[in-house]
C-alpha cells in the first residue's frame, strides 16, 4: 500500500486516493466525497471471535456480513429433484445460522468444520433459523498461515484484488481479533468499506485537532487523530469505546455550536416590547372566561408574558399533551400583543385547522373578537382568516383588514407567507404544529414586520418531546411544557383489533359505533389514504393493501352503518366542501365522520367519543396519539380502536399494543424514538440528507448533550464566529453546509 503521506487531510477528495468505481459508489451510497466523510462512516458493530451480530436479530431481506465458525457441513438430499445441497451450520457466539450452497461437489472439500470464515449475503428464515443462500465467503487465517485467498464471490474478489495490488493480502485484515462491521448495501459490502478506509488511513497525515486542549483534558478525551484511527482499527474493545466517546462529543458540540450561534444572533435583534396593560382587551378577556385556568396554563402564560415584554425576540416552544389547553395560552399571548398595539399572525398547516382556530378564537373572544362589527366590545379587535382557497372577494376583505391593522389577530395557512400579504404592524408570530413548517417559511413570515424589528415567536406542538431532543432539535428555543389536562377532559381507552389474526370482532366495532350514536354521540373512522391513485401510505411503508377512505365510506354507507348519517372528509375535497362537512359534524348533523388525518390536530368536537383507526400500523406512534386525542374531549369517556392487518407476533402489533397501553404522550415520544431510526426523527429521511448524528443518541446521551451545550454557550458568548477556534468553525461550516440544522428545525 501507499506509504503514509503528509499532504492528505480530512478535506482531501477521495478521487485519486481510491479507484474511480469505489469513489463513485461511496458517494452514491454514503454521501462520502472527502477523506473526512469516509472516516465518519463508523462501524455498525465489531466482530470478535465470530460475533458480528450480537444479540440483534437480522430481518428477512437484510444484507449482512458475518464472521463465524463452521461447526457442521452436511450434504442434504433434494426433496423434489435429484441431487443434494451443502448445508453449513455456523456458530457466532450465541447465534446459530445456516448457509446453503447448491454446488456441493465443488465446495464440500473447501467448506469444512473448524474453519473460521466471513460470509456476506441476504438473510432469509427457514423454520425459525436464519439462513444465507449462496453467500460470498472468504477464509480467515492467522498471521503466518498460507497467504493464498480461499473464497468465492465479492469477499474473495476483494481479497484477491488487494493481493494483486499490494503483492500480498494484508494479514492484518484476516488476523485481527476485532473486525469492524459496517452497514452494507447491495452496491457495496462491509468488507469494501473497510478496505477503502484502511487505504485512506494509510495515506493520511496526522489529523489536526479542532478541540481545545483544555476541553480534551477536562473530559479525558483522546485526540481526534487517535479516535478516527482507533474506531476503524481497534486492537482492543477499550480502543473503540474511547474513540466513540470522543467522536460522540464532537457530534454533540458541533450541533450545539450552531444552535448557540442562532441564539446569539436572535439576542442581538430588536423586538417590540409588549408589556401587559391593565384595562385592555387581555384583562377584559380574563374577566369573561367561563372556566378557571389550570396551574400549568397560568405558569406557561406568565413565562410567555414576561418574555413578550423584553426588547429582544421571544422564541418559545410551547409543548403539551393533546388537549392540555395550548390554544388558550396562545390566545392570552396574542391579546397582550394587541394591547401593545401590534398584530399577531397564527400559521396553521391545513385549511381545516386554520378554519377551526378561526372559529374557536372567535367563539372564545365573543364580542371582543368582533372589532369593526355592530355589537362589538369597546376593547375589541377583528379576527381575520386567510387561506389559499378563498374567493377573490373574501381574500380582498381579509387582506384589507390585515394591511390596515383592523385585524389584530390573523389566522391562516401558507397563504400568509405569500408576498402579497402585508401587515400593518406585525409583532407576534405563532406557529401551530411546528413540524409541518420549515425554517424559511417561519423566517419569511417574521420578515413581514416593520423594518428593524423581529417579531416575537411562539411555536406550538402537541407532540411531546423528550428533554434531550428538545435541547438539540429546539436548542434555539426556550421550552415551556404543559402537562396538566384541563378539568372536564375524560379518559380515553384504547384497544387493538388484530384483523390479521381474526376478523370475528370486526362487526362488533361497527355495533359499538351505533351504540354511541344511539346515546347521542359521534364517531370518527380514520384511514391512511384517500383513494386508489394515492402515493404510498404514511411513512412509505410497504405491506398488505390498505383501505382507502373513499372505499371505507362506501362500505360503511352501504353496509354496517347504512342507518347512520355519514360524512366524508379528506384533503382533496374543495375547501368549502371540507368546511361544510366539519361544520355539520361539529353541529351534530353527521354521526360518523369517515376521514383521513386532516382531523389529526386542532379539531375539537366534544361530542365525539369513538375513533376507529384502520390500518393503524401504517401510522407513527405520535400520530396515533394525536389522532385519538380527538375523542374524549367532553364529559363522556373516549374509546379508540386500533385496527391492523399485521400478522400475529409482529413488531407492528407489539408497537400498537404499547400505544394502546400508554396514555402519557411523553412516554410515547420516547417509545417513538426507540423504535425508529434517530435520523428519521431528525428529519433526514424527509430531507434526503444523511444525518450527522451517527454515534450520538438523543435519548441516551443526555449528559453529553448538556455538557456540549454548556461549552458551546461559553465559546460562542466570547467569540461568536469562533475565530479563535478555526477547527471548530470548520466543523460548524461543514454541518450547516449539508443542511443538518435546517432539517433538525423541520423535524
Amino acid at each position: 500500500m501507499t506509504a503514509v503521506g503528509t499532504s492528505v487531510t480530512l478535506s482531501s477528495p477521495l478521487q485519486g486516493l481510491l479507484g474511480d468505481k469505489t469513489v463513485l459508489t461511496l458517494g452514491e451510497q454514503y454521501g462520502a466525497h472527502t477523506v473526512g466523510d469516509l472516516l465518519r462512516i463508523y462501524p455498525r458493530r465489531y466482530a470478535r471471535n465470530g460475533v458480528p451480530l450480537g444479540d440483534e436479530q437480522a430481518e428477512p431481506g437484510d444484507h449482512i456480513t458475518v464472521v463465524a465458525n463452521i461447526t457442521r457441513a452436511d450434504l442434504v438430499p433434494m426433496k423434489n429433484r435429484r441431487g443434494s445441497f451443502l448445508k453449513l451450520t455456523l456458530q457466532a457466539d450465541r447465534q446459530r445460522l445456516e448457509a446453503t450452497f447448491f454446488n456441493p461437489q465443488k465446495l464440500r472439500h473447501v467448506l469444512k468444520p473448524g474453519l473460521r470464515m466471513m460470509f456476506s449475503g441476504t438473510v432469509s428464515f427457514f423454520r425459525g433459523t436464519m439462513q444465507l443462500t449462496h453467500p460470498s465467503y472468504v477464509e480467515l487465517r492467522g498471521a503466518g498461515e498460507d497467504a493464498r485467498v480461499r473464497g468465492s464471490g465479492q469477499l474473495a474478489e476483494l481479497a484477491r484484488a488487494q493481493q494483486k495490488s499490494a503483492g500480498v493480502v494484508d494479514e492484518d485484515v484476516f488476523a485481527r481479533d476485532i473486525i469492524p462491521i459496517y452497514d452494507s448495501t447491495r452496491e457495496i459490502q462491509s468488507w469494501e468499506v473497510w478496505t477503502a478506509i484502511r487505504v485512506v488511513l494509510n495515506q493520511l497525515g496526522e489529523i489536526a485537532d479542532p478541540m481545545p486542549e483544555s476541553v480534551r483534558q477536562t473530559r479525558g478525551m483522546v485526540s481526534l487523530d487517535t479516535a478516527l484511527r482507533a474506531v476503524h482499527l481497534p486492537d482492543r474493545p477499550s480502543d473503540y469505546d474511547t474513540a466513540r466517546d470522543r467522536l460522540r462529543f464532537d457530534e454533540a458540540l458541533t450541533m450545539q455550536l450552531v444552535l448557540a450561534q442562532q441564539r446569539s444572533d436572535e439576542s442581538r435583534r430588536a423586538a417590540p416590547p409588549m408589556p401587559p396593560r391593565s384595562g385592555g382587551i387581555a384583562a377584559a378577556f380574563e374577566e369573561q372566561l367561563p372556566f378557571v385556568l389550570t396551574a400549568g396554563q397560568k405558569a406557561a402564560g406568565s413565562k410567555i408574558s414576561e418574555r413578550l415584554a423584553a426588547t429582544h425576540p421571544m422564541n418559545v416552544l410551547l409543548q403539551g399533551e393533546v388537549g392540555s389547553g395550548k390554544t388558550i395560552v396562545a390566545l392570552r399571548a396574542m391579546l397582550q400583543a394587541v394591547d401593545a398595539g401590534f398584530q399577531c399572525a397564527m400559521l396553521a398547516p391545513t385549511e381545516v385547522l386554520a378554519t377551526q382556530h378561526y372559529r374557536s378564537l372567535r367563539n372564545m373572544l365573543g364580542a371582543l373578537g368582533q372589532g369593526g362589527e355592530l355589537g362589538s366590545a369597546p376593547n375589541s379587535t377583528a379576527v381575520a382568516l386567510l387561506t389559499g382557497s378563498m374567493n377573490t372577494a373574501q381574500r380582498k376583505k381579509s387582506l384589507l383588514s390585515v394591511v390596515s391593522g383592523d385585524a389584530g389577530i390573523v389566522i391562516g395557512t401558507h397563504a400568509l407567507i405569500q408576498d402579497s400579504v402585508d401587515f400593518f404592524n406585525l409583532g407576534l408570530v405563532i406557529i401551530d404544529e411546528q413540524h409541518r413548517f420549515g425554517v424559511e417559511q417561519r423566517d419569511h413570515l417574521r420578515s413581514k414586520a416593520r423594518e428593524g424589528l423581529t417579531p416575537h415567536m411562539l411555536v406550538m406542538t402537541a407532540t411531546p418531546i423528550p428533554r434531550t431532543i428538545a435541547m438539540t432539535v429546539f436548542g434555539a428555543l426556550d421550552v415551556v411544557t404543559l402537562r396538566e389536562l384541563p378539568r372536564g377532559r375524560s379518559p380515553i381507552a384504547s384497544s387493538v383489533l388484530a384483523l390479521g389474526v381474526s376478523r370475528r370482532w370486526l362487526p362488533r366495532v361497527w355495533e359499538r359505533i351505533s351504540e354511541e350514536v344511539d346515546r347521542g354521540r359521534q364517531a370518527y373512522v380514520v384511514c391512511s389514504r384517500i383513494g386508489d391513485d394515492d402515493s404510498s401510505p404514511p411513512g412509505g411503508k410497504e405491506g398488505p393493501e390498505t383501505t382507502s377512505v373513499v372505499d371505507m365510506f362506501e362500505h360503511l354507507e352501504q353496509g354496517p352503518l347504512s342507518h347512520l348519517r355519514l360524512g366524508l372528509l379528506h384533503g382533496r375535497l374543495a375547501a368549502d366542501e371540507k368546511d361544510y362537512t366539519m361544520r355539520e359534524f361539529s353541529a351534530g348533523n353527521i354521526d360518523v365522520l369517515v376521514c383521513t388525518t386532516v382531523i389529526e390536530v386542532g379539531v375539537d368536537v366534544p361530542n365525539a367519543t369513538v375513533m376507529v383507526i384502520a390500518d393503524a400500523d401504517r401510522f407513527g406512534v405520535s400520530q396515533l396519539h394525536q389522532l385519538r386525542g380527538r375523542v374524549g374531549r367532553g364529559e363522556h369517556a373516549g374509546l379508540c380502536i386500533l385496527m391492523s392487518e399485521a400478522p400475529e407476533g409482529s413488531a407492528a402489533l407489539s408497537r400498537l399494543g404499547e400505544v394502546a397501553e400508554i396514555t402519557d404522550g411523553f412516554r410515547l415520544a420516547e417509545l417513538d424514538l426507540r423504535t425508529r431510526r434517530e435520523g428519521d426523527i431528525l428529519g433526514a429521511a424527509q430531507s434526503g440528507t444523511r444525518t450527522s448524528l451517527r454515534l450520538l443518541s438523543l435519548l441516551e446521551h443526555g449528559e453529553v448533550i448538556s455538557a456540549a451545550r454548556d461549552l458551546a454557550e461559553e465559546l460562542v458568548s466570547d467569540d461568536r464566529d469562533l475565530t479563535s477556534h478555526p477547527g471548530l468553525a470548520e466543523l460548524v461550516r461543514a454541518a450547516t453546509s449539508v443542511a443538518n440544522i435546517d432539517y433538525l428545525e423541520k423535524a
